[in-house]
């Protein structure tokens, strides 16, 4: 793993490929511990320096891979930080919360399915009684599972893949806008599949497509609230989601058809998510910004 994220390097060798020669698979939704190599989520590279000072920030997803090392980042720029995971992501997500705390600042844990509408509003809930307000809402949760073509895909996968992805995002955002004020943000977390879908993801990648065409719409819609929404675009990302989700065979090989030749590690997707939710981007909303390894999201 690369023992700094600052020092210039060759971004090709920054950090290693998983070994092409042995694929890996675990029963969804995975964890980080089990995958070789072990994802970097910035633990002994991010360095803050205040640009989130006294903000508080929701994050789904927040036990693991992305929403792991964006709550290690915003947390080590000074923000509070509420993590929300599925159950079964508890062990992942008290590591995170750890992470958080050993930055000096307060991790709330709310464990439970963004699929039910009842839950999104107990997140947004807890938030303002923990921390009075929301001022970083990062809609990063998501479901995918690769499977053979449309015939392949039931009703079941299509509405828990619509469900996470879409409606969660949807509940989030109505629940959190009016307990939002100016100068807050909201961060969607898209895709490359939004751009470049791969057949056997074509459920996911049409519920990114969708948070892209949401985040543009918002954005106009809260301008005038002076409330910014931008989206991040992840290209392969070394997460639990791959080996969970994909074929051993695509495991050993992923990421390597990006220009640099490698998956990413969430410890590189971060500084976006940061810089979308400090007053550095204050003059940004309705973009996406693709982290692709050079692949293009136009």
């Amino acid at each position: 793993m690369s023992a700094d994220q600052y020092g210039i390097q060759d971004p090709r060798a920054q950090y290693p490929a998983p070994d092409r020669q042995q694929g890996q698979e675990q029963e969804h939704p995975g964890t980080g511990g089990e995958m070789s190599p072990e994802p970097d989520h910035g633990e002994r590279t991010y360095r803050g320096c205040g640009r989130l000072t006294g903000r508080s920030a929701v994050i789904t997803g927040g036990d693991s891979g992305i929403g792991r090392a964006v709550a290690l980042a915003f947390a080590r720029e000074g923000a509070d930080v509420l993590l929300s995971f599925l159950d079964a992501e508890e062990a992942d997500a008290r590591k995170t919360a750890a992470l958080v705390e050993e930055a000096g600042r307060r991790a709330v844990t709310v464990p439970g399915d963004v699929r039910d509408e009842a839950h999104c509003e107990q997140i947004v809930r807890r938030a303002v009684e923990e921390f009075g307000q929301i001022d970083i809402l990062v809609n990063n949760a998501a479901y995918q599972m690769s499977s053979g073509g449309i015939l392949d895909i039931d009703t079941e996968q299509l509405d828990r893949v619509f469900k996470t992805n879409i409606h969660a995002m949807f509940w989030l955002c109505k629940a959190a806008i009016p307990r939002m004020p100016p100068g807050s943000a909201i961060i969607n977390t898209s895709s490359i599949q939004a751009f470049q879908p791969a057949p056997e993801l074509m459920d996911y990648a049409m519920t990114k497509a969708a948070i892209v065409n949401f985040t543009k719409s918002l954005a106009s819609e809260l301008a005038d609230k002076g409330i910014r929404v931008n989206s991040v675009a992840p290209g392969p990302v070394w997460t639990p989601l791959i080996p969970a989700t994909l074929p051993a065979e695509k495991v050993g090989d992923f990421g390597a058809d990006t220009p640099l030749g490698r998956a990413g590690q969430p410890a590189e997707l971060a500084p976006p998510y940061v810089f979308l939710a400090s007053q550095e981007s204050s003059y940004i909303t309705g973009e996406i910004i693709g982290v692709t390894g050079g692949k293009p999201i136009t």
